[in-house]
């Protein structure tokens, strides 16, 4: 089948698939995608362990001892006694994308086993690989990819997949990759096996923006990185269809957005941002909803913004944002 142009200057084709699968296929840079010359040589590093006395000093001097300068350092812990500790640190490091693996070897036997850590030693230069699904909605996507675009957000979007052709021209002109993969009950299984060929193993962050499937428990175990979802809140709960239709109803007095980690648990992951906007009985359905909107773009944007700039650390079912 020829190829037919898509309003953004790419191609808009059909794949190989009995779901039906296509694509919009981008053809000119994106102004502002990659790595920022602000972050040459910026290094970011998180650790998490057991409170105990000597983590910090030790840190530090690990970092002095491999010519590391620190510019930013938070640290949080749990408790004053048995707590669980958290640090992120930012250090500047000349040549540091070819230091980087010597480095975070020398950590792990210098420190991160003296101290039973998890960590993650990463180069500030190198932006997350970020795939976004959406369904029909557009006011989250089109936050996320605008505020990369003006670089507010710094990360790569590798693709957009969504189970509807609803906004492949709007993804198209951020010149960003749009793959539709329908999805039903009886096709779901296939539906994300398909997703997963085109996600594991190539990007670092799945964010949900507006995705109105549940994933299943085996995508979340397969897709092989973290995936962040955006939901609107309400209290009471408003579950189902039509929720601001049952807010107005009810007579809600506050009406917000959760942005949290996706789990097998549906809506119960560690939660990453909240926030909430006030209303009134003046405001109509049509109102809520905009506001609804505008708090869920504003969340979910920072959600994965701190995501990205390696802020969020998950103990349990909570979060620490350094």
């Amino acid at each position: 089948m020829m190829p037919e142009e898509s309003p953004a200057g790419g191609a808009v084709h059909d794949a190989p698939s009995s779901q039906g699968v296509f694509a919009t296929t981008a053809t000119e840079t994106v102004p502002g995608a990659g790595s920022t010359a602000a972050n040459e040589d910026i290094g970011r590093l998180t650790i998490q362990c057991a409170d105990q006395p000597g983590i910090v000093a030790a840190v530090a001097g690990f970092l002095a001892e491999h010519g590391a300068n620190i510019v930013e350092l938070g640290q949080f812990s749990t408790d004053s006694e048995n707590g669980e500790f958290f640090q992120r640190t930012v250090f500047h490091r000349e040549g540091l994308a070819e230091a980087l693996p010597g480095l975070s070897a020398a950590f792990a036997t210098q420190v991160g086993e003296r101290f039973g850590m998890t960590f993650t030693l990463t180069d500030a230069a190198t932006p997350k690989r970020v795939a976004i699904m959406v369904s029909k909605y557009d006011h989250c996507l089109l936050e996320l990819l605008w505020r990369n675009r003006r670089n507010e957000l710094d990360m790569n979007v590798t693709m957009v997949i969504s189970n509807h052709p609803d906004l492949a021209a709007d993804v198209a002109s951020f010149g960003i990759d749009f793959v539709h993969i329908p999805i039903s009950r009886a096709t779901k299984a296939e539906s994300e096996a398909r997703a997963l060929e085109l996600l594991a193993g190539k990007v670092d962050l799945v964010v949900m923006a507006r995705y109105m499937q549940i994933l299943s428990a085996d995508f979340l175990e397969n897709v092989g990185c973290p995936v962040i979802n955006i939901h609107h809140s309400f209290l009471p709960a408003f579950a189902g269809a039509g929720p601001y239709l049952k807010a107005k109803e009810r007579g809600v007095k506050l009406i917000g957005a959760t942005a949290h980690y996706a789990t097998a648990t549906l809506d119960e992951g560690p939660i990453i941002e909240q926030d909430v906007v006030r209303v009134s009985h003046r405001d109509s359905v049509a109102e809520l909803e905009r506001r609804g909107a505008e708090v869920e773009r504003s969340v979910l944007a920072r959600a994965v913004q701190w995501h990205c700039e390696d802020r969020v650390m998950t103990y349990r079912n909570s979060t620490t944002i350094l």
